[in-house]
């Protein structure tokens, strides 16, 4: 089910740079924009929104001012040039807390956690069962590509830089190999190598201290070996 979401700034850039970053996801639906609160008031009336991209310092009325007024609002992501007022928007149970300049990275965190929340929510009141998230967006020079967890064959921290290769090819974006690990799943992909996370299922054999993957050969450091034999071969091992 997609979010329905309205996006309020009162800087044209500011907001064309989120409109363009919310059709970028599949799960998000642009309803509305605005520049000020009270056309927010029309846009909560008229399209009744889930999840609203809220600046905080607007011409008219207060961007916190304005949630203070609601009484049951929908999801709120605060978009803003001023960290002070994150205190306060947090105690307004607003979801997230971008600050200006925001990277798609940044976003797609956000939202992410948006739509784990509207599923749950969707779930609660209709009992419908959620679908697991199959894939993320990654930024490639100028270009988001999508990256589906079952193309991954491993990924590889290059510096400041990952790696990641897929079925499709490899694809580099700028981020810490810890970041990758925190999301993806622990059960189906596992640390072999400071520099390195393997996909389990895409293991084809381990030839004395490197994983075999299609023609790719990973290192296993010492540190990380008993580990991998133990997660990945043992479970599975056929003794006689």
């Amino acid at each position: 089910m997609a979010i329905k979401c309205v996006v309020i700034d009162d800087e044209p850039l500011a907001r064309e740079c989120i409109v363009n970053y919310v059709r970028e996801i599949d799960f998000l639906q642009l309803t509305g924009t605005g520049n000020n609160p009270l056309e927010l008031a029309r846009l909560l009336h008229e399209n009744k929104p889930d999840l609203i991209f809220l600046d905080i310092q607007m011409p008219v009325l207060n961007g916190i001012e304005f949630l203070k007024t609601l009484q049951h609002p929908p999801m709120v992501i605060i978009t803003t040039a001023y960290p002070s007022y994150a205190l306060e928007g947090f105690q307004l149970d607003v979801l997230d807390y971008l600050v200006k300049p925001i990277t798609f990275s940044r976003f797609f965190k956000a939202v992410t956690k948006a739509h784990h929340y509207h599923q749950l929510l969707h779930k609660s009141t209709s009992g419908e069962a959620i679908a697991a998230a199959d894939h993320f967006f990654i930024k490639c020079d100028y270009k988001y590509e999508k990256i589906c967890f079952s193309e991954i064959l491993y990924v590889e921290a290059l510096q400041n830089y990952v790696s990641i290769q897929t079925t499709r090819g490899k694809f580099m974006t700028l981020m810490y190999l810890r970041n990758v690990e925190e999301q993806l799943d622990r059960a189906s992909f596992i640390r072999v190598h400071k520099s390195f996370l393997v996909s389990k299922s895409k293991i084809e054999a381990i030839e004395n201290n490197e994983i075999i993957i299609r023609e790719f050969r990973i290192p296993i450091s010492r540190n990380y070996r008993e580990q991998v034999l133990e997660q990945v071969v043992h479970v599975r091992l056929w003794r006689k």
